[in-house]
C-alpha cells in the first residue's frame, strides 16, 4: 500500500477512535447526571426526575411527592448544572494555558484570577454584601487581577510568556496578602467563618439565579476557545517559528487569556476556590485523545464536567456533614500532582 494511502487510513482510524471516545464520554456524563439527582439526603429515582422535569412542561405529576419537585428544580438541578459548567470551564482554561505557556504543570490561576476573585469576594463579605454582590465582586476581582498581570508584563523587556508568569505570581501574592489582612480584621464569630467557607469552595448555595448570572461569561469563553481551539497548537510552537509562519502570536495570546479569564473568574465567583481540576483533567484528556488541541479541548470539557460532578457527589455523600468540594478535589489532586512531577522527572 502506498505511504499516502496508509497515512490517510491511519488518520481516518484516529478520527473514528476520537468520535467513539466522545460518544462514550457523553454516555457516561449522562449517566453521571442521572446518578447525581439520586445522591443526597432525599433520593430521587430516574422516574421521579423525569416526572419532576415534565411538570414545567405542563404534564401532571401523578403520585409524585411535591417535595421531589421542589428539590429537583430548586436544589439539585442548579447544583448539577453549576458543577457541569464549572468543571468544563476550569478544564478548558487549564488545557488552554498549558498549551499557551508550553508547560503541563500550569493551572488556570497562573495569572492570579483565583487570588483576585478571592480578594474581591472577601472584601464584599467583610462589607456585609449579599450573595449576588459577593459573586459580582469575585468576578470583577478576578478580571482585574489578570488585566493587571497582562498590562505589567507588556512593559517587561523579557519574553512575554516569562513576564506573564512572573507578574501573575506577583499579583497572586499581593491578593493573597490582601485576603490575609481581611481575615485578620474580620469578626471571628461571623464574617471570618463566611470568608473561610467561601475560600474552601462549595456548591451548597448554588441556585438558578446565581448559575444564570455566571453561565453567560462561561458560554462566551467556551465559545471563543472552541471556535479557535486549533490555534492553540500554534501557541505551543516557538515564538520565532510561529512568526515565520505569519502567525500573530500576540493577538491569539490575548484572545485566549481573555477567554480563559472569563471561564476561571465565572467559575470561582459561582463556587469559590476549587483547585486541581484545571491541572488534572487536561492530562487525562491528553492521554485519551493526544496532544492535538482540536480534540483535546472538547475532551477536556466533557471529562472536566463529569469529574467535578462526581466530586460534588462525593462531597455530599462521604459523611453525614457535607464536605466543601474544594477539599475533596485537593485530596484527589495532590497525589496526581506528585505523580506528574515524578513522571516529568523520569521523562
Amino acid at each position: 500500500m502506498p505511504p499516502l494511502a496508509t497515512e490517510k487510513e491511519s488518520a481516518a482510524k484516529i478520527r473514528r477512535r476520537y468520535r467513539t471516545l466522545l460518544l462514550v464520554m457523553l454516555a457516561v456524563l449522562a449517566a453521571a447526571v442521572l446518578f447525581s439527582f439520586w445522591v443526597g439526603y432525599y433520593h430521587l429515582t430516574p422516574g421521579e426526575v423525569i416526572k419532576a422535569f415534565l411538570t414545567r412542561l405542563g404534564f401532571a405529576a401523578d403520585g409524585l411527592d411535591p417535595n421531589a419537585i421542589t428539590i429537583f428544580w430548586n436544589i439539585r438541578l442548579p447544583r448539577i448544572l453549576s458543577a457541569l459548567f464549572i468543571g468544563a470551564s476550569l478544564s478548558v482554561a487549564g488545557a488552554t494555558y498549558q498549551g499557551m505557556f508550553r508547560n503541563p504543570l500550569v493551572s488556570p490561576d497562573i495569572l492570579g484570577v483565583s487570588s483576585g476573585a478571592s480578594l474581591g469576594a472577601s472584601l464584599a463579605i467583610l462589607m456585609g454584601a449579599g450573595s449576588l454582590m459577593v459573586q459580582g465582586a469575585a468576578f470583577l476581582g478576578g478580571i482585574l487581577a489578570v488585566a493587571l498581570s497582562y498590562l505589567i508584563s507588556r512593559k517587561s523587556p523579557h519574553s512575554q510568556t516569562l513576564s506573564l508568569v512572573l507578574t501573575g505570581s506577583m499579583i497572586m501574592a499581593l491578593c493573597n496578602a490582601g485576603v490575609t489582612m481581611i481575615k485578620y480584621v474580620a469578626d471571628p464569630n461571623d464574617v471570618l467563618q463566611q470568608i473561610t467557607y467561601w475560600l474552601m469552595g462549595s456548591l451548597t448555595k448554588a441556585d438558578m439565579e446565581a448559575f444564570l448570572w455566571s453561565v453567560v461569561p462561561m458560554l462566551l469563553g467556551l465559545s471563543l476557545i472552541f471556535l479557535l481551539r486549533w490555534r492553540v497548537n500554534l501557541l505551543t510552537m516557538d515564538e520565532e517559528e510561529a512568526r515565520s509562519l505569519g502567525v500573530n502570536i500576540r493577538r491569539y495570546r490575548v484572545i485566549f487569556i481573555v477567554a480563559s479569564t472569563l471561564l476561571s473568574a465565572a467559575s470561582v465567583c459561582l463556587s469559590g476556590l476549587i483547585g486541581w481540576v484545571g491541572l488534572m483533567i487536561p492530562h487525562m484528556a491528553r492521554a485519551l485523545v493526544g496532544a492535538d488541541y482540536g480534540r483535546l479541548i472538547p475532551a477536556s470539557a466533557m471529562l472536566g464536567a463529569g469529574y467535578l460532578l462526581l466530586m460534588d457527589d462525593l462531597a455530599r455523600s462521604l459523611l453525614s456533614l457535607e464536605l466543601p468540594i474544594g477539599v475533596v478535589t485537593s485530596i484527589m489532586g495532590a497525589p496526581f500532582f506528585v505523580y506528574l512531577i515524578i513522571k516529568r522527572k523520569e521523562g
